[in-house]
């Protein structure tokens, strides 16, 4: 699983699922070699029951279940694990009180207030006893992570508050959204975004964090070496226009 993966320090590669719905795309990236996906209900058409139709596919074959919730809430946030998701990240998440929010959402007592479901995606449909309740808990805390994404100038300002919070597990860079709030929209590469970046990395090791992006191959590319473990490259609507370019390139006229 990714989360294990990550968890022992080792890094884990996936890809943002935004258009595909059926639940197979799960088993193409796992046949693939993908450690995770990442569907994004942020700027995608999923509902919940996409994302519990995806991820029981997707647990069953042991490849990380990850989403994108469209804001905070706690009805996005629990509600996504429930249906069997092991990674949850919000969007421009960018103070400590909204950290701590992610935390109690995402996590069990007493690292959190996450509230308890019995058989669900999460438990893959097995009820759980009273007296096997705090095992389940303690476990669900450790197999499932809570990510917080990094993409204003103001999280940028709070970054070490935020990577303090215990329950917070990783801290992934949104570049395209970061450069824009930081007033360098679409310059990845320059010096104000790079700054910006290296102190997340920096947060990120402080405090034992997961250092994370989603971002284009040249920013991830400069990244891999120091320390980015959480990668998240391109998305399915790209990955399918270039395969079908590439027939087009080879085939026509």
């Amino acid at each position: 699983m990714a989360v294990q993966k990550l968890r022992e320090g080792k890094r884990a590669v996936g890809t943002m699922v935004r258009m595909i719905q059926d639940p197979a795309v799960a088993i193409v990236a796992h046949n693939a070699g993908m450690d995770f996906i990442m569907l994004d209900l942020e700027h995608g058409p999923y509902t919940m029951e996409t994302v519990g139709d995806v991820f029981k596919v997707g647990r069953a074959l042991g490849i990380g279940c990850f989403v994108r919730v469209p804001e905070l809430a706690k009805g996005y946030v629990s509600r996504a694990l429930d249906c069997g998701a092991t990674g949850v990240m919000v969007p421009m998440l960018e103070s400590l009180e909204q950290a701590e929010l992610l935390v109690r959402w995402s996590k069990f007592a007493p690292l959190g207030a996450r509230g308890f479901g019995g058989a669900g995606g999460h438990s893959n449909f097995i009820g759980v006893t009273p007296d096997a309740t705090p095992a389940f808990m303690a476990k669900a805390n450790v197999d499932t992570i809570a990510i917080a994404q990094i993409e204003t100038a103001q999280a940028i300002q709070n970054i070490d508050a935020i990577a303090a919070v215990p329950g917070i597990d990783a801290l992934l860079i949104g570049p395209n959204d970061l450069a824009i709030s930081m007033g360098c929209a679409g310059d990845l590469l320059g010096e104000t975004l790079d700054q910006a970046i290296g102190k997340v990395a920096a947060a990120a090791k402080k405090h034992g964090k997961i250092f994370g992006m989603h971002g284009p191959d040249p920013l991830t590319e400069r990244w891999v070496p120091k320390g980015l473990r959480l990668l998240m490259s391109n998305l399915d609507t790209n990955i399918l226009t270039a395969g079908f370019k590439a027939i087009c390139q080879k085939y026509k006229a």
